[in-house]
């Protein structure tokens, strides 16, 4: 009894075999989706649908600031806890200010005190602890946050990984201004020839 027992028990290892096998020839015979970096890069198409670490959104007036107000719902909502945002303090009356603001009160008048900016002061992101589940981004009521299109992100340690979104939106800035008149001086250049014409 046994003796059939472990005939059958090969045969059906011999088929799992086989099985596998044809899948394996299936994908085999199409053509690779993956790339051998450093010797090929993805293509354009892929980079800006690619959904990496989140970005702060820039306003569309002033690309060097936020569009966050600083409410806190990304951080609240957060599940991994890799959000740390604090909010901008409300700016110091000068001294002069001060006096009038204190002489405003002694007649009976309404003072108003400044106001704090809605932005943050800081907005930093541990991509060591972000599970990418897009809850910030969702939650946001502005939709400041948005993934960023960087593939080739790498570091060598932990530290790397912990960004000061402020920083990298205002480097995000500078580094589109530098490209601006890089790409409008051929531009000019064809209006110039125009015009020579």
């Amino acid at each position: 009894m046994s003796a059939v027992k472990d005939i059958f028990q090969s045969v059906k290892d011999l088929w799992s075999l086989f099985v596998g096998l044809r899948v394996t020839g299936k994908y085999f015979m199409q053509p690779t989706l993956t790339v051998h970096y450093p010797r090929e890069t993805v293509d354009e198409d892929v980079e800006q649908t690619y959904g990496g670490h989140v970005e702060l959104v820039p306003k569309p007036k002033n690309p060097l600031k936020p569009k966050c107000i600083g409410c806190m719902m990304c951080v609240t909502n957060c599940p991994s806890g890799c959000l740390t945002v604090v909010k901008a303090k409300a700016p110091k009356p000068t001294p002069e200010e001060e006096q009038a603001m204190k002489e405003a009160e002694a007649r009976g008048e309404k003072v108003k005190k400044p106001k704090a900016p809605k932005e943050p002061a800081k907005f930093m992101y541990d991509y060591s602890l972000c599970s990418l589940c897009g809850t910030c981004i969702e939650n946001c009521p502005v939709g400041s946050l948005r993934y960023s299109n960087n593939i080739y992100f790498v570091g060598t340690s932990r530290k790397e990984f912990k960004l000061d979104l402020l920083q990298r939106l205002q480097r995000q800035a500078e580094n589109t201004a530098k490209a601006a008149p890089e790409a409008s001086e051929p531009e000019q250049a064809a209006e110039t020839a125009k015009s020579e014409a």
